[in-house]
């Protein structure tokens, strides 16, 4: 054989002024104050500005402060977010340009991965990262990991040739391409390199997460309009304020007081705040689970997944291979428990399959067999036989005392050769072979041989072998998947497996997992399907195989389209472009790779399937938690725009200024923000299906409950202040009055909102801390504003006795019971109208 010379050094530099370098391009990057630009454009941010400016205008320096933090906050989430994306790009260029081997000019040389060029011929050895695709020219017994591209835990042989099919992709044997990534198992072997950079495998997979755009935050698209709204109908409210109380009155500064306390009351800025506060504390806490959020947009989108893709290898399987069944020539069955004794004919067969495999193991199926046999090989190695394109089976020779064991595993069919079995014999142990694949097994077979020369065949056909059996290995299923597909199904939401596996192998894990695998769509076959068919076939079909990275993104595309909130788990290179697309992508922090890390929306830290599972269901604790505090939100605004409005269309004297609406704002904020987030999940969170997709969080029901609260606190602490205005209390007495009614109608605004479903009283028994605190602390200052002079002049409050207290709090009171009974009314409509929806 012509051995080849390489490109010149001459031609490799214009090459690679032609092509560029080899490694992926990097991505436009957006300069910091370009950043901020583009923030301070949106709508919610320039509310917490224009609301921080209003109230450094009206001298309350503390609160303008804490807004303005609020919108710097956003400016730097959304910067420190730009960085994270562009490390998707940084952890493909890091795998696209190890170092390379390359024969130039005749010469060997050494050169950076990122310096090959297209026609370069590289020099690959065991423990190599091939440093872009190739063809090979020469091979021997080549076995390499190509587990990032395909997500398959088996190394792959390759075999030199010359027909190079551009159909032919990462995963198969005997094929003559090596791609870039990917890790040289065994062996060694020339190749000419076809492609680099972009044009990669590993490149177009870089290409499509540039191509592909992030989910956007439904809740922060849904809060933005609705902000806008609130916005402009304050803004309108307030104007007509101003214009009638000037005119009506003629006393337009009053006026313009009166209208800036109306829109300030009417001014929703807490959304963005409950918001930012909901989606760090929900990220602590789901971090408390081992699950790390990258993204807040998926904490709001966890409780409302349908549906759940999940990889095979290294997700719902640990991601090694172990060997799991022994079957003798006999037809004696063992399955190998883990840690468990062998039977002495089982062991001998393990003995034997031991020493057929490498001393210091590198391929799984070898490691596998180091688990289960002696760890002492024993003998001396004398001389080693590797793959053959025509004979697919390795084999040691030992020196034993005076005579030399020769040990082989391989394919079942070499094996079969190797012992010069017969038809009838070969017919029945293939039965044998075919049951254990259909198990989901890999099987080799075993054979061992004896000799006395000291010289070797050139092949292993020279050998007498005898066949020692059969072993079937398997990548097993994690211990905890089972019960978290349970689960899953329980909570509405369907499991559906895509894997780079054959189907037999796919269909034996998903049973193992409790999957349904009743029929599955092959790679193949969904390359023949319409967007249609694919459609109607995705609503039945739960198991996916031999699928390739683009028809993974292409079926999370398409479930999607079929308006399914999609959460998807992966953990290779080959994952990232459908981990970016899925609603939520959840990577493997262990075992995934920093590719699928960066590419996904959270990562599970200890890579246990389960944890899937308890994000669902913190993630629907935080979305009902969200609601509570929006439906508190909306009710509370109701009593303090219409006590702002009130004195406007009785021409009462004014009860509410901006202190007043500002001391309110104080404590609204914290209680829907620290209150609701602390609550605890509802009974049956993980017992009823997702919620709808395309729900709104500020649904009509939501609204209409919350204009209920609203209504009726606003009516019990409007009748208060009417009634003290006709019996004559003078005005500062009638506005500490109507202010502390008002406060004691929105702590049982409170009480009324923590649960959805259980009772008040249960809920006074069992307070969280954050509202203890803020309790005590509206509480505090109450009794300052009443009882410390300055404080009382500052607010313009006179002094209330024993009976206007006891009016206050009866007020509370009664919000708190007619609106508990407004809600079992409203539960046992529900359930009625439930059970005749389910009867028809």
């Amino acid at each position: 054989m012509v051995k080849p010379t390489g490109l010149s050094a001459v031609e490799a530099g214009r090459r690679l002024g032609a092509e560029g370098f080899n490694e992926l391009p990097r991505a436009d990057r957006r300069t910091p104050l370009r950043i901020m630009l583009d923030v301070l454009r949106e709508p919610m941010l320039f509310l917490l500005i224009a609301s921080g400016v209003i109230y450094l205008i009206l001298g309350d320096l503390k609160e303008a402060l804490i807004l303005i933090a609020f919108a710097l906050m956003s400016v730097v989430i959304t910067m420190v977010q730009e960085a994270r994306t562009e490390r998707v790009l940084e952890a493909l260029r890091d795998l696209t340009s190890p170092r390379a081997l390359v024969i130039r000019g005749g010469e060997h040389k050494r050169i950076a991965g990122r310096d090959v060029v297209r026609g370069d011929v590289i020099v690959l050895g065991e423990g190599d990262r091939v440093p872009a695709d190739a063809t090979l020219i020469e091979g021997h017994d080549l076995l390499i990991d190509e587990s990032l591209l395909t997500g398959e835990s088996v190394p792959v042989r390759k075999k030199a040739g010359v027909d190079t099919n551009a159909s032919m992709r990462p995963g198969g044997d005997d094929l003559p391409l090596v791609f870039s990534g990917s890790l040289v198992v065994r062996g060694h072997g020339v190749a000419e390199v076809t492609g680099t950079g972009i044009r990669s495998e590993i490149g177009k997979i870089g290409q499509s997460l540039r191509a592909l755009e992030t989910e956007p935050p439904r809740l922060q698209a849904q809060t933005r309009k609705l902000v806008h709204l609130a916005a402009i109908l304050g803004g309108i409210v307030s104007l007509i304020a101003v214009v009638l109380y000037g005119t009506l009155r003629g006393n337009w500064l009053e006026a313009v007081l009166a209208g800036i306390a109306l829109g300030m009351s009417m001014l929703p800025e807490e959304f963005p705040v409950v918001l930012t506060v909901f989606m760090a504390m929900g990220a602590w806490r789901i971090a408390h689970a081992r699950v790390l959020t990258r993204r807040a947009a998926a904490i709001e989108t966890l409780g409302s997944a349908t549906v759940l893709c999940t990889d095979k290898t290294g997700t719902l399987t640990e991601n090694h291979m172990v060997i799991r069944e022994l079957q003798l020539p006999g037809g004696e069955r063992l399955d190998v428990q883990p840690d468990g004794a062998l039977p002495d004919e089982f062991a001998q067969l393990a003995a034997v399959g031991l020493r057929a495999s490498a001393v210091t193991p590198t391929d799984p199926m070898d490691k596998a067999f180091h688990a289960i046999g002696n760890s002492s090989h024993g003998g001396t190695l004398k001389h080693s036989y590797g793959l053959r394109p025509d004979l697919l089976a390795v084999a040691n020779v030992w020196k034993d005392a005076e005579e030399y064991g020769v040990t082989a595993k391989g394919a079942p069919e070499a094996i079969f050769k190797l012992c010069h079995m017969s038809a009838k014999e070969t017919a029945a142990f293939k039965s044998a072979v075919n049951a254990m694949a259909a198990r989901g097994l890999r099987v080799l077979g075993v054979a061992s041989a004896i000799t006395r020369h000291r010289t070797w065949p050139a092949t292993l056909a020279g050998f007498k072998f005898k066949f020692e059996g059969l072993a079937g290995l398997a990548d097993p299923l994690r211990a905890t998947v089972p019960a978290a597909v349970q689960e899953c199904r329980g909570a509405g939401i369907r499991v559906v497996m895509i894997t780079g596996d054959y189907p037999v192998t796919a269909a034996a894990i998903a049973k193992q997992a409790g999957i349904e695998s009743d029929s599955i769509i092959t790679g193949e076959d969904m390359q023949a399907m319409s967007e249609k068919e694919l459609a109607n076939r995705l609503r039945s079909v739960h198991v996916f195989a031999r699928i390739m990275p683009e028809q993974k993104l292409r079926l999370v595309n398409a479930l999607k389209a079929g308006g399914e909130i999609v959460a998807m788990t992966g953990d290779g290179v080959n994952d990232a472009p459908s981990l970016k697309a899925a609603h939520i992508g959840i990577a493997m922090g262990g075992r995934g790779t920093d590719v699928a890390r960066e590419a996904s929306s959270i990562v599970l830290l200890d890579d246990d399937f389960s944890s899937v599972v308890k994000s669902v269901k913190l993630g629907r604790r935080i979305y009902d938690n969200l609601q509570k505090a929006v439906s508190f939100i909306f009710a509370v605004h109701v009593p303090i725009a219409g006590l702002a409005i009130l004195p406007l269309v009785l021409g009462l004297p004014i009860i509410l200024g901006p202190i007043h609406i500002a001391f309110l704002e104080m404590v609204i904020d914290p209680v829907c923000s620290l209150v609701f987030e602390a609550e605890h999940e509802e009974d049956d969170v993980m017992e009823r299906p997702p919620r709808d997709p395309q729900a709104s969080l500020f649904s009509g029901g939501l609204v209409v409950w919350s204009l209920i609260q609203g209504g009726v606190a606003f009516a019990l602490v409007a009748a208060i202040t009417v009634l003290a205005v006709g019996q004559g209390m003078p005005e500062s007495e009638v506005r500490a009055l109507a202010f502390f009614s008002l406060v004691t109608a929105i702590t049982a605004l409170i009480f009324v909102n923590r649960s959805f479903s259980a009772s008040p009283f249960a809920a006074f028994l069992q307070p969280s801390m954050a509202l203890i605190i803020v309790l005590i602390v509206v509480a505090a200052i109450l009794g300052t504003t009443l009882f410390w002079p300055t404080a009382s002049n500052l607010f313009q409050f006179g002094p209330l006795h024993g009976n206007d207290l006891a009016v206050t709090t009866t007020a509370g009171i009664a919000v708190l019971l007619i609106l508990e009974l407004a809600k079992a009314v409203m539960h046992k409509l529900q359930a009625r109208h439930i059970k005749l929806r389910s009867t028809r």
